[in-house]
């Protein structure tokens, strides 16, 4: 089980901190899968490599994160080396382009393994069933990245990811790039990682809320570094809370529902900027909600068991 409790991650300019993750709460429970989502730049990503990799000019600036009871020490690069890839893992964002053009991949996942103190032969018939898991060959470990297409790419860093069986694995926007067909492969065999042990927990960063839909228990909303709402999938999805995530799933398309049956909405506006990010509610000024109890920091809120918000306008469960 993850624990994440006050986090903080800034990024460190010229012109001062950026708030990318600001004082942010949540857990992920063992044999579950947390949808993270929001709009481009809320935080989501951040926070997903913050947990495994926090390097510069990513900053910790205070909270805590525990993985099955034990602190997990994100601010010290060193002491996480412990932790990464072993405890938890991440698929990163661009993973197609995150493997060395200018090694075989037999011989990176050997460079991998070995940075970890691990015997790579040891570990080499659970690596061939990995491929197979995801249907690959193990042809391709005898093969260099540019002979692979970008599917098989993706589907190979998955297997580097959870080579060492993590207790949580992070996919970060691993169906952006895909056409259709692929994502959803990708999709199940992300659940299937989940369904047959190999990770304990799955956190599932994307912006796309039809995709959380498909395979996620509960789904964690941000907007511009703050958590916005939390709660089941069919709770998010039937009865939204946030104004915030009422007007993303407004923006979503239906199945069978024409166009001229119902108007897709955009959000208006643009998210604040987190160099300087405004007082209270960070929602406010595109919020068609917004009062003046929203200059002060809306409080979480619990409208039902699992369920909750953090915003003014929800009422709590009586």
């Amino acid at each position: 089980m993850l624990k994440v409790e006050n986090l903080k991650l800034y990024y460190k300019t010229l012109k001062g901190y950026v708030k990318a993750v600001d004082d942010v709460t949540f857990d992920v429970r063992d044999g579950e899968i947390l949808g993270l989502a929001g709009e481009s730049g809320c935080g989501k990503s951040t926070l997903g490599n913050g947990l495994v990799l926090l390097k510069p000019p990513l900053n910790y600036f205070g909270g805590n994160v525990e993985l099955d009871d034990e602190r997990l020490p994100i601010n010290d690069f060193e002491k996480m080396n412990e932790f990464r890839f072993k405890k938890l893992s991440i698929i990163p964002q661009y993973a197609m382009d995150a493997l060395n053009p200018t090694r075989k991949i037999g011989t990176y996942i050997k460079e991998v393994l070995i940075s970890r103190g691990i015997e790579p032969d040891n570990i080499m018939e659970r690596l061939i069933e990995r491929l197979k898991y995801v249907n690959l060959s193990e042809r391709v470990l005898k093969m260099y990245p540019i002979e692979l297409s970008g599917g098989m790419k993706q589907r190979l860093v998955m297997v580097i990811s959870t080579l060492l069986n993590p207790s949580l694995l992070i996919a970060d926007e691993v169906t952006s790039a895909l056409d259709v067909s692929s994502q959803k492969a990708v999709c199940l065999m992300i659940k299937g990682f989940k369904d047959d042990g190999i990770v304990k927990s799955l956190i599932f960063i994307t912006h796309d809320l039809s995709v959380l839909y498909q395979i996620a228990d509960r789904i964690m909303v941000m907007y511009a570094g703050k958590v916005a709402e939390i709660g089941t999938t069919q709770q998010l999805i039937e009865n939204p809370l946030h104004p915030y995530t009422k007007m993303l799933l407004n923006s979503l398309p239906e199945v069978g529902v024409r166009h001229t049956e119902r108007l897709l909405s955009g959000i208006p506006g643009q998210p604040p900027q987190l160099l300087n990010p405004p007082t209270g509610c960070r929602f406010k000024e595109r919020c068609p909600l917004r009062g003046p109890q929203c200059d002060e920091e809306p409080q979480k809120v619990e409208a039902e068991k699992d369920h909750v918000a953090y915003c003014w306008k929800v009422k709590p469960n009586a």
